[in-house]
């Protein structure tokens, strides 16, 4: 028997100054632009991992105000014939700091502010095709109360 499940991934999106904070990342692909992002680790929340996801690729502490969207997207790799099925959970976050002497993670190129106009003159270099589309709804007013997520407490552990 087989068992399928999508990848649970969260990205963060963070405006300043009507510029967002975007990442460029290594990929097997090659560089691409996202919103920082990455999986959920065991035992955390969605709103933790977002904070957890733009600290170590930013070096910038946020803070979750709302959720912008869920979204599904696929990735099939035309050479490796890998196939994962994503589910991306958007944060619109606020800015709390910057900690410029803190590393970015492996694999993260630079971490830089762009224009709304800067990234989506930038579509094909995009690592998955909802990251655009989670901007384009920040930018359209979507917004949703964190508390549309619920985790239960059993979900939630520390490493002792």
């Amino acid at each position: 028997m087989s068992y399928w499940k999508p990848d649970t991934t969260v990205a963060a999106i963070v405006e300043r100054d009507g510029r967002f904070l975007m990442v460029e990342e290594k990929t097997r692909d090659g560089v691409r632009l996202n919103q920082p992002a990455g999986h959920l680790d065991p035992g955390e929340t969605l709103p933790q991992a977002v904070i957890r996801e733009a600290l170590e690729e930013t070096a910038h502490h946020v803070e979750p105000a709302a959720c912008v969207g869920i979204y599904m997207s696929r990735y099939q790799h035309p050479e490796t014939r890998t196939d994962v099925t994503y589910l991306r959970f958007v944060f619109a976050c606020r800015l709390v700091a910057a900690d410029p002497m803190r590393p970015l993670d492996a694999g993260i190129v630079r971490a830089l502010w762009l224009t709304p106009d800067e990234i989506r003159a930038r579509h094909d270099m995009m690592r998955s095709p909802v990251v655009l589309r989670g901007l384009e709804d920040y930018l359209a007013g979507k917004r949703f109360p964190l508390e549309l997520i619920f985790t239960h407490p059993n979900c939630v552990y520390t490493y002792v």
